[in-house]
């Protein structure tokens, strides 16, 4: 049976909403539609909440590592905190070393969306105003999470009435132990031939790394911890994995597996990239479940996107949204036991 409520409204107009059905329950909020919890089962059955998140949600305010939370107008970053369009120069906020990163200072994850109550889900939705963080144009954005059986299903919409940039992903960190343990000994696997390299600042530089006998070929599985201190210099720039890898096919272009509990993520997008992200820098925020900060590689964030610094990289970005055209994406998280 699936059921969708509210379980808490503040004074500020953040809520609290709960979906779930017989194999999964989430806990998201209108405030940056921040997935704060899922639980999924373990091989015994056992509930356990894999994704990292903040005890209380107002946290969310302080949060510069993005749990969990709806990134935009622009992930990831872009290059010098400028880009051009139409001939003409915007300046944004320069809050990643020398770039900008995830929006900007204000970015999608500090907003209060407004929301509908579906019968399988949450409509979160937005409306942008033009040149909000530097970007041009009123952007109508709409998030809609979804529970289809043991699948968490994330659909992206948007329309804007002057040509923007785009690039909407969702910055969930997830760790199938439940917290138990790091994500060293989690099991990757991602139908990739590339990875999109990065100089010293995470930043995409443009130029592309074929993996094969490579630390970042995952194209079977291997442990994440098994190869991430290797002497390799993507791996030094970015202190670990923090890369775009250019997958492949139309569906389960990435596995996550914990073998020692069972759990199996699987995740399916209709766009290019995905961040892998194995939290190298998780360490000094505010306190996390139970309590206590996170540290470094407790969770990996798997972060479907347009390539990162499209607009400075692709002779026909991506990342650009055209007025009165529509932006969608979708990306699907299907959670199982083996």
């Amino acid at each position: 049976m699936m059921k969708v409520k509210m379980i808490e409204k503040r004074q500020n107009g953040v809520c609290l909403f709960e979906l779930q059905n017989d194999e999964i329950k989430v806990i998201t909020s209108n405030l940056g539609c921040h997935i704060l919890s899922v639980f999924t089962k373990d091989r015994d059955g056992n509930y356990g909440d894999v994704v990292l998140g903040y005890q209380d949600v107002e946290d969310c305010h302080k949060d510069d590592k993005f749990l969990g939370c709806i990134i935009g107008r622009v992930a990831n970053r872009i290059a010098n905190g400028e880009f051009q369009l139409n001939g003409k120069t915007y300046k944004l906020a320069v809050n990643s070393g020398p770039n900008t990163i995830h929006g900007g200072i204000n970015g999608f994850n500090q907003k209060i969306f407004n929301y509908e109550i579906l019968e399988n889900g949450i409509r979160f939705i937005y409306l942008s105003p033009d040149m909000e963080e530097g970007y041009p144009g009123s952007l109508y954005l709409k998030v809609v999470y979804r529970l289809c059986d043991n699948t968490l299903k994330m659909e992206y919409e948007a329309v804007s009435d002057q040509d923007t940039l785009i690039n909407i992903t969702n910055h969930s960190y997830f760790n199938l132990s439940a917290g138990k343990d790091k994500i060293y000994h989690h099991q990757l696997k991602v139908k990739a031939d590339e990875i999109a390299c990065v100089d010293e600042n995470c930043l995409a530089n443009g130029t592309f790394l074929k993996i094969e006998n490579t630390p970042f070929d995952f194209k079977e599985f291997h442990e994440i911890g098994e190869r991430i201190n290797d002497d390799h210099e993507q791996l030094k720039l970015a202190g670990g994995y923090d890369h775009s890898f250019m997958v492949k096919d139309e569906e389960d272009q990435l596995i996550l597996y914990d073998k020692e509990t069972g759990r199996k993520l699987t995740m399916t997008t209709t766009l290019p990239c995905i961040q892998v992200y194995t939290g190298n820098f998780l360490s000094g925020g505010c306190n996390g479940k139970g309590g206590k900060p996170y540290e470094n590689r407790d969770g990996v964030a798997l972060e479907a996107q347009f390539l990162p610094n499209s607009i400075h990289i692709e002779e026909e970005p991506k990342v650009i949204l055209r007025k009165g055209e529509e932006y969608e994406a979708v990306t699907t998280y299907r959670f199982e036991v083996e």
